[in-house]
């Protein structure tokens, strides 16, 4: 597991100790980025379900200008603080151990609104649909921002969310990436 472009081109990240949290392949990593890169510079990212923090730190060091990283599990946050320390990107991270309900809350209460948000939760727990809902409740995605949701092929997500719509989705082997925006935007995606 590697960062593949920019400031921390090459450098190897902790994988998670746990079996259960399954890091993004740098296969699907390299498409996804081709696709979302244009939203990466300066942006204000949210990567819930972090696990190891390699999706949010491959932003940072794309040119992201601030990154905030949420997982439940206390192993995960400890893995995704030596990864931001590892990659010298912690003035541009915030770290929090809490439910992802939480965080989608408190950062609708601060009126903080995200360009790129990495939705990456357990797969087979049905948790896509209830984060997207809560993320367009609370107002947490810019108006220009993407969602960008990594799911097994068996997931079947809908193509709209209260205000929220799926743009595209890429198939890679078993996992599949859907990308959703604001309904507003008229997308040429």
């Amino acid at each position: 597991m590697r960062v593949i472009s920019g400031k921390a081109r090459g450098l190897k990240l902790n994988p998670p100790k746990d079996q259960s949290v399954r890091p993004t392949t740098d296969r699907v990593k390299e498409s996804l980025f081709n696709i979302i890169n244009s939203y990466v510079m300066d942006a204000n990212v949210l990567d819930l379900f972090a696990g190891s923090g390699s999706l949010g730190i491959e932003c940072l060091s794309r040119g992201a200008e601030h990154c905030v990283f949420s997982d439940l599990s206390k192993e995960s946050i400890k893995i995704i603080q030596s990864n931001i320390k590892k990659a010298r990107v912690e003035r541009e991270s915030t770290v929090i151990n809490k439910d992802y309900k939480n965080v989608i809350s408190d950062m609708g209460i601060k009126k903080q609104e995200f360009d790129i948000i990495m939705l990456d939760p357990p797969y087979y727990e049905g948790l896509f649909v209830d984060c997207i809902e809560r993320i367009d409740k609370n107002q947490i995605l810019s108006e220009d921002g993407v969602i960008v949701v990594e799911h097994d092929k068996k997931d079947e997500l809908p193509d709209e969310i209260g205000n929220i719509v799926k743009v595209k989705e890429k198939k890679y082997g078993i996992t599949v990436l859907s990308f959703y925006k604001l309904s507003v935007e008229d997308s040429d995606e």
